[in-house]
């Protein structure tokens, strides 16, 4: 018997639609955006977030620009209540920005909602409860009425809890949940018996949100669903559409955008699409969509090794090398073809005329990259043979990053010799450029110490003849000295890379560190070896960072 077979499965149902407009409209502004990174995004990881990875990324979706953030399902989760209670009472919560919360529509969850919520400025009261006919029928068993009279029930006790607590200004949110796997008349009719209650104004709008639960239909079938929505649910000009997509299909950015084009004003998802299963919408990828067809997303992702460090620090997820705008790799071409055409067009380019360069959609500088991402070598045995060398005869292992940072080095002094490299050539020119312990500045004598969970670091740096004290806090010691660093040159400092490694099995083994920085939008690496760790580490990122001041990127104190 075949276990593959497709005939278990029945297409979507399609909507009738005679005059569909939105195939004819494109997207001229970007929508309201609401991450959901720290309710949606972390209920899906293996380990949930820490209070610390919690903060950390509020505090980067803070920067990016969202003024909508769903914080968390307080009435589920102690950790979530005490995270919004920490918001509120340390006063965490910028003016212009609004956070929001997710309940079920059951009396005691709203209760407990907004007792968390108690003295906030303003917040999103977000309530859902299942539509669809799976749910209806396999789950609660109920019907039609059974399912809108659980719907109106929580539309009420939100509305009576706001009333109590009037200090606050209140936003409801409503989600039919499983919308897309719900009759559009039945969504409409539970939608319209909501509004109802809340009796929303053009000048007071409540949020309807349009979740694909689970996407189950091609994007442009979401959008007639969005569009016929629109077109029959009742007072639609005091209503802000919102759309909730996953990626069950593949599809989840393209929905969203087929979603705004059919009507709707509002998207939520998250940052490099962490969520159930293969994820929510990733807000990244369409903001920067929207930017390389020159609409402002109104989303700040200029420094996207930053946002990626922290997403990964706080998820504890890699971002794959092919992610969209993301990804290490997204810029490289290594194909010889495509190198020498985008060669030619940065050669040509017009900085007065729009962006035109083969194979790159928009300019890898916007986000912070460089053209370093872009020309490598095109040889993977190139790098690769490099790679073993060392590793076979001197036990470096290189990561990928520096392999390639390293193999345009090694070619070019390939071509000077014009001969084949011994591994003690190689080996010899590795230490020169990495390890050479050369540079403007030095490192002297430095103390570390740890107070409630920060560290700090102090440090002597030479400069010639001059001396520097350095004063630096973080998250462990590499982050105390990044940021002391920063202080110092004035610039940008983001820890992309870290690798470290013993360079032999016995127990007074040197270790040796390999460090890449994005200092100002460029890329450098350093490595250090010691037989202390912390030394090796700090010796790597000060070689990367003379690196830079080689290069004219960090000026003279």
């Amino acid at each position: 018997m075949n276990n593959f077979d497709h005939n278990k499965y029945q297409p979507s149902p399609t909507v009738t639609m005679k005059n569909r407009r939105w195939p004819d409209r494109v997207i001229e502004q970007a929508p309201h955006w609401c991450s959901v990174d720290l309710r949606d995004g972390n209920q899906a990881l293996l380990e949930p977030m820490t209070v610390r990875q919690k903060s950390r990324l509020y505090d980067q979706l803070i920067k990016i620009g969202f003024k909508e953030i769903e914080v968390g399902f307080p009435a589920a989760s102690s950790h979530d209540y005490d995270f919004v209670r920490n918001l509120i009472e340390e006063d965490r919560i910028p003016e212009d920005v609004t956070i929001q919360v997710l309940t079920q529509a059951r009396e005691d969850l709203i209760a407990k909602t907004f007792a968390a919520l108690k003295g906030v400025r303003r917040a999103i009261v977000h309530v859902y409860n299942s539509t669809s006919t799976i749910q209806r029928d396999q789950v609660f068993g109920l019907d039609r009425a059974g399912i809108m009279d659980i719907a109106v029930k929580g539309a009420k006790l939100v509305q009576a809890h706001a009333d109590k607590n009037p200090e606050t200004q209140w936003v409801f949110e409503y989600s039919p949940e499983s919308f897309t796997q719900t009759e559009l008349d039945f969504a409409v009719e539970t939608v319209d018996a909501v509004t109802a209650v809340w009796k929303p104004t053009p000048a007071n709008p409540v949020i309807i949100n349009l979740p694909a639960t689970v996407e189950v239909s091609t994007p442009n079938v979401y959008a007639d669903q969005i569009e016929w929505f629109c077109d029959h649910v009742a007072n639609r000009d005091s209503l802000l559409v919102s759309l909730h997509t996953h990626n069950d299909r593949g599809c989840g950015v393209a929905a969203s955008e087929l979603g705004l084009l059919a009507g709707a004003d509002r998207v939520e998802g998250t940052l490099m699409g962490n969520g159930e299963r293969t994820g929510n919408m990733d807000i990244i990828t369409m903001a920067m969509n929207l930017y390389s067809q020159g609409v402002d997303p109104c989303l700040q992702l200029g420094n996207m090794d930053e946002i990626i460090q922290t997403v990964k620090a706080c998820t504890s997820l890699p971002v794959h090398p092919r992610h969209p705008y993301a990804g290490e790799l997204v810029f490289t071409a290594f194909s010889g073809s495509h190198q020498d055409a985008i060669n030619k067009c940065l050669s040509k380019r017009d900085q007065e005329k729009p962006w035109e360069v083969a194979y790159l959609p928009i300019d890898p500088a916007d986000i912070g990259r460089s053209y370093q991402e872009v020309i490598r070598i095109n040889s993977q045995s190139g790098k690769g043979g490099v790679a073993y060398v060392l590793e076979q005869n001197y036990g470096l292992n290189l990561p990928r990053w520096l392999q390639i940072d390293f193999s345009a080095a090694v070619q070019a002094l390939a071509e000077e010799k014009k001969s084949e490299l011994s591994p003690e050539v190689l080996f010899d020119f590795f230490e020169t450029t990495y390890l050479s312990g050369d540079g403007r500045w030095k490192l002297g004598n430095y103390q570390v110490s740890r107070e409630e969970g920060v560290d700090k670091l102090q440090a002597q740096l030479s400069e010639g003849a001059q001396e520097h004290k350095l004063v630096g806090s973080g998250t462990g010691v590499v982050a105390s000295f990044v940021d002391a660093m920063q202080s110092l040159v004035g610039k940008q400092i983001v820890l992309v890379e870290y690798s470290e490694h013993a360079l032999s099995k016995s127990a007074d083994a040197e270790a040796i560190c390999y460090i890449q920085l994005n200092i100002d939008g460029e890329r450098y690496c350093g490595v250090g070896r010691s037989h202390d760790i912390i030394q090796a580490s700090l010796a790597g990122i000060l070689q990367a960072i003379n690196k830079s001041a080689e290069t004219g990127q960090v000026a003279a104190a």
